[in-house]
């Protein structure tokens, strides 16, 4: 399996607006992450990013995996773009 990181940005007032949707989020990210699809996700202290690391076969897949997040669905997320990761250490 490869590796990916997604890097995203937040909408305005996005901890305001995630408040109805945030249990659902939590929850699919507990499911991947028991799968071993997600490694880690998180927003930037200043709220305005996410950043991920993923494992995969393909880029598609973690597209695929971010677009059918309820964050995405509801404009929390407003874009991403996601890359091939080679970890050094």
């Amino acid at each position: 399996m490869d590796q990916f990181i997604l890097w995203g940005c937040y909408c305005d007032d996005a901890l305001a607006k995630r408040t109805p949707f945030r249990e659902e989020h939590l929850s699919r990210l507990s499911s991947l992450k028991k799968l071993g699809i997600l490694i880690t996700l998180g927003p930037t202290k200043c709220n305005k990013y996410v950043f991920g690391i993923f494992k995969a076969d393909e880029k598609e897949s973690i597209i695929n995996l971010i677009k059918e997040d309820i964050y995405w669905k509801e404009g929390i997320w407003t874009e991403f773009e996601v890359y091939s990761w080679t970890q050094a250490f």
